[in-house]
């Protein structure tokens, strides 16, 4: 059986091979399956799948141990051990994008691919102890029975609800065990549900079969982790139906990341069990499945890893499989790229062991240089480097400066890292000049669509950013009118991350958004989904501009009271107006019209006042002259009386 029951999404797979525990079986952060020798401790094989950035692994199990010949053959095994050597051999893979990678460790190379049965990633495989079938389960929510000798399904149903997160087949090959929302028991003859099992909340990321005993003795258990769940529950299946309740936990520091455990075939054998958590501790638990037992139970003994640095610092255990004596644990810890392999002896009557360990010497073992099949070409001066562009186009290359000097240095000796062929192609050269020919911009905007295309795919923030930081709105029209329909929701929802970032970034993201919705709108609108995909965007935007009308109801009130501040200020300002008059003019008459009755009538009458404001105009200004000719005071009258209209006026 495999040495783990299905692994979480969030958590990279890591499996020990069974019986001999000869090799570790590891999908790192990179999306590729490495094999490494746990005796010399040394990578035996290195496996890249085809698709391993976008259709990343998400779980890996062991076939069972078959005898292997030399040379290829068909998946055939022989039930007489003892006589042939059995070795570890196949290996299946789960991706996201739903197929299942059938790899075999004598050849090399992939065995088959299993296409074609499942419609989104699958979360778990398992395999079935003696037949050459293989079980795998979906976020599709369906089952699938594959046939290894054909490649084929040989039956498929569905499971539950929500997503088959784990799988589990009993050690006989007659049960299996599914989890979506609820555990279910399957007997595998009639693809019938024997058995439902409720108590989890979360998704259950693993199930294991316990005991080897038959259902009908009331003595087949079996165990059951979660996600976010620091308890492994233990279930009796028992023959009156009435196993509602799971009857026995072991209590963990952290969600259970890797499970290996012995089974019993009698009440006088107890079940032996390794648990590595999520927090990278490894705990050890053996119990007699008897029934219930209402306490939780602790662990028999805590196993922790630390450095030997001053000030010590943990080491993640990755994976820990029991050896056939009670003592002897095989571990693997550190990291996942290259991780350290070692057998221990845990003397388990202590609670708690903390190895230390130098992980820094450990980590320089020797990789063998056969592994490799990816060679990096040498580029000399006769060598054309090709750069992103649509095919028939011939895209601007500028290289810079400082790696132009380095090639000229080394041209046939050193070859280029992906960072300066990176480097080579300058992203920032969009010609906006006067001069520059249309049809180089036009290749720029190609090559910027094509940049976009494979940042979206393999999630590059470096050329994500190169891109999206364009502030040219030709630029990103171009760009997205030219982008491919696979690629405009894997750029909405870009932008919806970024937007959610820092509100300078969000003002980049807006002219993106509307170019996307000015040139893919009748796309989107035949999307089924479409609300659901856009519904983060939707409420970002309805709770940012829900703000918006209460500020400038604000901005109003604000502006409002501002200016009433400002014209009562003003207003104070001018309280005493200067009655001075500032220009005086004076009609050009003769001296008869001015003596004439008429025009010395309204003189004569006003004379009186005028005298009076004279006076008060002298107390006023003592510089002015004291005595006046007549003719010159009507004169001035005349003009003091049309002024004087004309401040009232003006002050009106």
């Amino acid at each position: 059986m495999a040495a783990d029951g299905g692994s979480s999404s969030l958590q990279l797979p890591c499996v020990f091979s069974p019986k001999s525990r000869q090799y570790l079986a590891l999908c790192a952060q990179d999306g590729r399956l490495r094999i490494w020798n746990t005796d010399s401790k040394t990578l035996h094989q290195e496996y890249v799948p085809s698709a391993h950035l976008s259709a990343t692994c998400i779980c890996i199990a062991w076939g069972p141990c078959r005898t292997v010949k030399e040379g290829p053959q068909r998946k055939k095994r022989k039930s007489e051990a003892g006589q042939v050597e059995e070795k570890a051999d196949l290996l299946a893979m789960g991706t996201a994008a739903g197929s299942v990678l059938i790899y075999s460790t004598a050849k090399g190379a992939l065995h088959c691919t299993l296409d074609g049965g499942h419609s989104g990633g699958v979360n778990c495989v398992q395999w079935h102890p003696e037949d050459s079938l293989l079980y795998s389960g979906s976020d599709d929510t369906n089952i699938i029975e594959w046939d290894l000798q054909t490649g084929k399904t040989r039956s498929k149903w569905k499971a539950d609800r929500a997503a088959v997160t784990s799988l589990s087949v009993s050690p006989d090959g007659k049960l299996l065990l599914s989890a979506g929302h609820v555990i279910k028991m399957w007997d595998l003859d009639t693809k019938e549900v024997y058995r439902k099992f409720t108590g989890h909340s979360t998704a259950v990321t693993t199930l294991r079969f316990a005991t080897l005993r038959p259902p009908e003795s009331n003595g087949l258990y079996f165990l059951s982790g979660a996600a976010h769940d620091r308890l492994l529950s233990v279930w009796q299946v028992r023959e009156d139906g009435k196993d509602k309740n799971s009857v026995v936990s072991f209590t963990l520091t952290d969600e259970p990341q890797h499970i290996d455990l012995v089974t019993s075939s009698s009440k006088e054998e107890a079940v032996r069990l390794a648990v590595v958590c999520k927090d990278g501790q490894l705990h050890l638990f053996e119990h007699f499945l008897n029934g219930p037992c209402k306490k939780p139970l602790s662990p028999s003994c805590t196993v922790q890893m630390s450095d030997t640095k001053d000030s010590p610092a943990p080491i993640p255990l990755l994976a820990a499989a029991l050896g056939a004596d009670t003592r002897t644990v095989q571990l693997a810890y550190g990291n996942h790229l290259q991780p350290v392999m070692e057998k221990v002896e845990i003397n388990t009557a202590e609670r708690h062991i903390c190895l230390t360990r130098d992980v820094q010497t450990s980590l320089s073992l020797s990789m063998e240089t056969t592994v490799t099949k990816v060679k990096t070409p040498i580029v000399n001066t006769k060598s054309k480097v090709l750069v992103p562009g649509l095919p028939g186009h011939q895209a601007p290359i500028k290289g810079t400066p400082q790696g132009s000097e380095k090639r000229k240095k080394d041209t046939d000796t050193k070859e280029m890292s992906i960072a300066e062929r990176l480097g080579e192609i300058d992203l920032s050269t969009v010609s906006s000049e006067k001069g520059a020919p249309k049809e180089k911009a036009s290749l720029q905007t190609d090559n910027f669509a094509v940049l976009l295309v494979q940042g979206l795919e393999s999630h590059d923030a470096n050329i994500l950013n190169k891109v999206l930081q364009t502030r040219k709105d030709m630029v990103i029209k171009k760009t997205v009118a030219r982008l491919p329909l696979p690629a405009v929701l894997p750029l909405v929802e870009e932008i919806t991350k970024r937007l959610q970032g820092h509100p300078f970034s969000a003002v980049l993201m807006v002219r993106w958004l509307k170019a996307v919705l000015m040139h893919h709108t009748s796309y989107l609108a035949s999307l089924p989904d479409l609300v659901t995909q856009l519904g983060v965007l939707y409420h970002m935007i309805e709770s940012r501009v829900k703000m918006f009308h209460k500020l400038t109801k604000l901005h109003g009130k604000l502006y409002l009271l501002m200016t009433q501040v400002a014209t009562s200020d003003s207003s104070k300002a001018v309280t005493d107006v200067d009655h001075t008059a500032k220009l005086v003019y004076e009609e050009e008459s003769s001296d008869e019209e001015e003596a004439s009755g008429d025009e010395a009538l309204p003189d004569d009458a006003d004379s009186d006042n005028w005298e009076e404001e004279e006076v008060t105009e002298q107390a006023m200004d003592e510089d002015e002259e004291e005595q006046a000719d007549d003719s010159r005071t009507d004169s001035k009258a005349n003009g003091e009386e049309d002024m004087d209209h004309g401040n009232e006026s003006e002050e009106e």
